[in-house]
């Protein structure tokens, strides 16, 4: 057989965001399938879908409902997502209920009426739900209900109809059942509860004819219903940075970036490590109000505060961000769900990359988005972030995120995430005493496209931003925070003021 004699086999799209995806392009057309999951996983919501964004009075979808909820209740709830379209409902979807005809004449019966309506209104798409209530109800044998799938199978395949079998199914009933056994496709849903987050993942178990994406996704259920994110999104298609000198981009901060080399190279990751109060997110803030005046837009993922309050704080170190995000050169994303995953950030990232274009992403903070996380992704965090890290980099984005760590005199830390090897470069800030005061200063630690300054260098927080400042040349061992003189003596230290009853 040539390629030229092979069948062709259609792919229908599944209404769900992200689902052909992890699909391997939609779902094979006349397929004979089964949505199977927990009560309130979203399988009702998913056909529903499929047939919304699929149906036409041509090739309408006939869905049957077996001692389930009524039609009618169904769809005063289901009416209340976006892809609902009350105009299809009777020209182009059908709603069947069986319910007394499985109780008065058992399977045969409801073989012999879905025959019936198939072959008077040749729909496309057909639904049976709940199928699980079919064989429960029906009280058969295992051979006598996989003789009835078969039989249904045959039935809806012969009249090229794409079908689905609904089921309220448990992990423990998968295995040997007849049902699965038959079917060209598997889609089972998961839905958890960890701590007090709710957790919905999906997996492609079986898929006839084409490479789905393997593994568990999580999806979240919106008022648009279904939304998926694939664990492998961003993935696909890496490209390899260029090779050659990268274009610097620059930091908002001239001496910062003599500093780095003439700036960050672009499609770097950079990472800003440093304790509380060393000024992290205002070095991250002046990077995007540098690339916005270079025009160049920029996304701010932030987890700890609102757009509007990113915005009023940078106001007040002269930093105008409200004008960009009013004008869509600047997109500040604010996620703190809970129940969060990290493909779900992935992809709100990567839309907001192709409508503003940007090539400046900055993660504020890492603590943040960690807490942020249900906590069962954050065990993959690490991981997940790599993902995320790898994905946006090779699509030339320049990435700075922020990470808060604790102050330490026996060593220098980088991350409490054993993060530092997934980042191309990192600034590192710290507070030392010297001479009775609290003072900052800045070191590059790492950068792997190019040489870097060796300094350490002492900055300050002014109402202007990040100002640097000279390279302590007088003291030693300024990394530990607690510095001494060159000269071997300890550094001054302030007379205390008398008390006021000493005066």
């Amino acid at each position: 057989m040539t390629s030229q004699d092979r069948v062709k086999i259609n792919r229908l799209p599944t209404g769900v965001p992200g689902l052909d995806d992890i699909l391997g392009g939609g779902l094979p057309e006349f397929s004979f399938n089964i949505i199977a999951g927990v009560p309130g996983s979203g399988k009702t919501t998913l056909a529903h879908q499929f047939i919304f964004a699929n149906a036409t009075p041509e090739r309408p979808a006939i869905y049957f409902t077996v001692l389930g909820e009524p039609a009618l209740k169904m769809l005063r709830y289901q009416q209340q997502y976006t892809f609902f379209d009350l105009s299809k409902l009777n020209r182009s979807i059908r709603f069947i209920n069986l319910s007394q005809v499985l109780l008065d004449r058992g399977l045969a019966g409801i073989l012999q009426e879905i025959s019936t309506e198939v072959e008077a209104a040749s729909p496309g798409i057909v639904v049976v739900d709940s199928f699980r209530t079919v064989v429960r109800k029906a009280d058969n044998s295992e051979v006598e209900i996989q003789a009835f799938v078969q039989e249904l199978g045959l039935l809806l395949t012969s009249w090229e109809a794409t079908t689905f079998l609904i089921g309220e199914y448990v992990d423990s009933e998968m295995r040997d059942n007849p049902v699965f056994t038959v079917a060209d496709g598997l889609l089972w849903l998961y839905q958890t509860v960890e701590r007090n987050s709710v957790v919905r993942k999906l997996q492609v178990m079986k898929l006839r004819g084409q490479a789905s994406v393997p593994g568990m996704h999580t999806f979240r259920i919106t008022d648009g219903g279904l939304q998926a994110f694939s664990r492998t999104l961003g993935l696909a298609g890496r490209k390899k940075k260029a090779a050659g000198a990268a274009k610097r981009l620059s930091m908002g901060i001239p001496e910062l970036d003599e500093m780095l080399g003439g700036g960050i190279p672009e499609g770097d990751s950079l990472l800003i490590a440093g304790s509380s109060g060393t000024g992290k997110s205002l070095l991250a803030t002046q990077f995007i109000d540098a690339g916005i005046r270079e025009g160049q837009p920029g996304i701010v993922a932030v987890f700890e505060e609102r757009p509007e309050e990113y915005a009023a704080r940078a106001s007040t170190f002269g930093l105008d961000l409200a004008t960009p995000m009013e004008d869509g050169n600047l997109k500040v994303i604010y996620l703190r769900p809970l129940d969060l995953s990290v493909d779900e950030t992935m992809q709100e990232i990567l839309e907001a990359i192709k409508t503003t274009g940007a090539k400046r992403l900055v993660l504020d903070s890492l603590a943040g988005f960690e807490m942020a996380l249900a906590p069962g992704f954050r065990t993959d965090f690490r991981e997940s972030l790599y993902r995320m890290i790898y994905s946006l980099t090779a699509i030339g984005v320049t990435i700075l995120s922020t990470v808060e760590v604790e102050e330490s005199f026996t060593e220098l830390l980088f991350s409490t995430y054993s993060i530092s090897f997934l980042t191309d470069d990192i600034i590192r800030l710290r507070n030392v005493e010297i001479d009775g005061q609290l003072r900052k200063v800045l070191m590059v630690i790492k950068m792997r496209r190019g040489a870097h300054s060796r300094d350490i260098r002492e900055y300050e927080i002014t109402s202007q931003g990040v100002v640097m400042g000279d390279r302590l040349k007088d003291y030693d061992h300024q990394i530990t925070g607690i510095p001494k003189r060159v000269d071997g003596s300890a550094p001054k230290k302030s007379s205390p003021r008398p008390r006021a009853a000493e005066r």
